[in-house]
């Protein structure tokens, strides 16, 4: 997707240059036994690209598993997803993160995933627990694709910038808006969506209609949006970008600060609150895994307060556990974002191919 998952609000750090995840130590060793003689074990993360969390909280899980957690990135959200469908039974890992709520039905309709229910969920509020029942996934972050604008541009201009879907579509902001294409990429998608939720099954194809002769771009991906086309990124600006506003998250202003040099008081682009779409991703614990022990603890970890709390400032997402506290920049600079425009995920299911192929249709061409 964030691609899909953009690929979640996690590529932002990876746009930036925020090192990733790696091997934590250790012999590989997904069956879980002792490797090389050390004593070591393993446990394979099949992940979207943007998956990333601090080395010293791997180390801790280790310190209390005895496993190291290996990541296998691959690609954006959708790719990795596909990927799995295509070896179901077999799965080139233990655990996979990353299916979120506009993809999660495709990847249970597969049965790629044994049913576990982790420790410490009931720390998880229910509205994010999409698969209660069965617990074939357990929720583990949720973030808000919303419409981002670069501050200059618009007081330079002394234009207000848009709050809302309606905002979009006025002569004042024609030309300035790009987003991701709705087929390939996760924004793109979670803004289809959010349009949906807000004008209806009979409304958001004249709503985006309008979008269009008010000259919104859409390109293939996040990555190209924000870091090429908007001029309010730090990638944005050494590339010129000329669209002051895009669809990213409502995460998206505390990346900018946190890597500037010097950082600035203030975050150079802001979040129309009144756009967002709320996304929620997932981790399963997948079918036929060889360390099927070693992907339960890591399920359990991935929900303890001490990884939700690493997540943040590594991936820029919202932690899913109740009592988790968020660093000061991330509130600071962060937008809160009260009124989501969401679609109930079995509408989603029954829509999805159907809304993005008319979307195509009308948006593309």
């Amino acid at each position: 997707m964030r691609s899909t998952k953009m690929l979640a609000a996690g590529a932002l750090a990876a746009a930036l240059g925020v090192s990733t995840l790696a091997a934590c130590g250790g012999k590989d060793d997904s069956a879980g036994k002792s490797g090389g003689g050390t004593g070591s074990k393993s446990v394979t993360l099949v992940s979207h690209d943007s998956f990333a969390a601090s080395d010293a909280v791997l180390k801790e899980f280790t310190a209390q598993t005895g496993y190291t957690v290996k990541v296998l990135k691959s690609g954006d959200a959708g790719a990795a997803l596909n990927q799995e469908i295509l070896t179901k039974g077999s799965p080139r890992g233990d655990v996979f993160f990353g299916v979120d709520n506009t993809l999660l039905s495709r990847a249970l309709d597969n049965g790629i995933f044994t049913p576990y229910e982790a420790k410490g969920l009931a720390a998880v509020p229910a509205a994010v627990q999409l698969d209660k029942g069965e617990h074939r996934v357990t929720p583990i972050d949720t973030g808000d694709i919303c419409v981002n604008y670069d501050k200059k541009y618009f007081a330079e201009r002394k234009l207000s910038p848009p709050g809302s879907f309606a905002d979009l579509i006025k002569p004042e902001y024609k030309n300035l808006l790009v987003t991701e294409n709705a087929a390939t990429s996760s924004p793109g998608l979670g803004f289809l969506l959010g349009s949906a939720a807000q004008y209806g099954d009979e409304g958001w194809q004249d709503y985006w209609k309008k979008l269009k002769d008010n000259g919104v771009k859409v390109v293939d991906g996040w990555e190209q949006a924000y870091n090429q086309d908007f001029s309010g990124s730090a990638g944005g600006k050494k590339a010129k970008g000329d669209r002051p506003l895009v669809v990213s998250y409502a995460s998206s202003p505390p990346v900018e600060v946190l890597y500037a040099k010097p950082q600035p008081t203030e975050a150079p682009t802001g979040v129309a609150t009144g756009t967002c779409f709320r996304q929620t991703e997932f981790a399963g614990l997948l079918k036929g895994a060889k360390n099927e022990t070693g992907g339960k603890a890591l399920l359990d970890f991935l929900i303890s307060r001490k990884f939700q709390e690493d997540m943040p400032l590594n991936m820029f997402v919202n932690p899913v556990v109740k009592d988790a506290k968020l660093p000061e920049l991330f509130t600071r600079f962060g937008a809160t974002v009260t009124e989501t425009h969401d679609v109930a995920p079995e509408k989603i299911s029954k829509n999805r191919e159907q809304w993005v192929k008319s979307w195509s249709s009308l948006v593309l061409k």
